[in-house]
């Protein structure tokens, strides 16, 4: 093969992808698009203002629910130049190193959420079935420790894969079908045997968000087990609503995870579209959508929203803070034997 034709095997660049024919309304798309990361940018933010600066809230889920907003803010920050850079600009172009740079970004926060979501399932699995040992189990060293080894076990399977593909000599037009760089589709430009990629990309998945949502959908059958065994059907269902926030969660990061992941592996042209609206709604509804929820479904946390809102700061008194702290997120409590839960979120 002549040098020239080997210069093309490695072009220096890889071509992202908008929403498909619909290139002349770039700028419009653009408009809901900005809208979206103002909103999961502010709401994070903020989450992470009031739970920082509240000490009613320095508990173990809202301490979860603070991993949570950093890991959403880092998903935004991380796709927002080229998402952005395709619908303002139409500038389509990303070398090989931003490339794999911003893949592993992606992916390892998103093993990391998926993490938190499992550490958030056990919190809630500890506060119901097991109240009275609550306090002794999620202690701040312990639920430092287990943020810290989730978070390290994300980027420890990611780190290979820029590295991986990096070996790879790629001699297609590069032109990938999302306007963000992932493992399964820049795998399938290079013109190598990927079937090395195509097995540890397969098995990172199955241990990290396979085992998390199996572990997560096991802790639920626990949970659901204790509540049912409760008399009271109003005590039942104030326990099941302390739960309605993390499987919104839940259900908004992994349905498009799963369908995304099908999608990359057994769709075919016809399923272009697709595969492009769940890549966007895979990235950016859960950094919009989880402060929304988690702000309406918890009242200690929308007090004091509301309060930084109507007073432009954090209240002195000591109303709402006592308040959280007596009657906290957690709802629960032994008395005369008998579970008895609190103010639910």
């Amino acid at each position: 093969m002549s040098a020239v034709n080997d210069t093309n095997l490695n072009s220096a660049v890889f071509f992202l992808t908008g929403i498909p024919g619909q290139e002349d309304v770039y700028l419009w798309i653009s408009i809901p698009f900005c809208f979206m990361y103002v909103i999961s940018i502010a709401g994070n933010s903020v989450i992470l203002f009031i739970i920082k600066t509240d000490p009613a809230l320095h508990e173990p889920m809202y301490i979860f629910l603070s991993m949570l907003a950093v890991t959403d803010l880092g998903l935004s920050i991380v796709t927002m130049p080229t998402i952005l850079g395709i619908y303002l600009f139409k500038s389509r172009e990303i070398s090989f190193d931003a490339c794999f740079a911003q893949l592993f970004f992606i992916h390892s926060l998103a093993k990391f959420e998926s993490s938190i979501l499992l550490l958030m399932a056990f919190d809630r699995f500890i506060a119901i079935c097991k109240p009275l040992r609550y306090a002794a189990i999620l202690t701040p060293p312990r639920i430092a420790k287990m943020g810290l080894a989730f978070m390290l076990r994300g980027v420890a399977v990611i780190f290979p894969l820029p590295f991986l593909l990096k070996r790879f000599r790629y001699c297609r037009d590069n032109v990938l079908s999302h306007s963000y760089c992932v493992h399964q589709e820049v795998m399938k430009m290079a013109c190598s045997d990927i079937t090395v990629n195509y097995i540890y990309g397969l098995c990172t998945t199955l241990l990290t968000v396979g085992l998390d949502s199996l572990l997560i959908f096991l802790s639920y059958v626990m949970i659901l087990k204790t509540v049912l065994s409760i008399a009271s059907h109003t005590e039942c269902l104030r326990a099941l609503n302390t739960c309605v926030s993390h499987l919104c969660a839940v259900l908004v990061f992994y349905t498009p995870d799963i369908g995304l992941a099908v999608t990359h592996r057994f769709g075919n042209s016809s399923s272009h579209l697709l595969q492009t609206v769940l890549g966007y709604v895979y990235l950016l509804v859960p950094p919009l959508i989880n402060p929304i929820v988690y702000s309406v479904k918890s009242k200690h946390l929308r007090e004091r929203i509301l309060c930084v809102s109507s007073q432009g700061g954090l209240i002195s008194g000591t109303g709402v803070s006592e308040r959280g702290l007596n009657n906290s997120a957690m709802g629960f409590r032994a008395e005369e034997g008998k579970l008895s839960f609190g103010s639910a979120d």
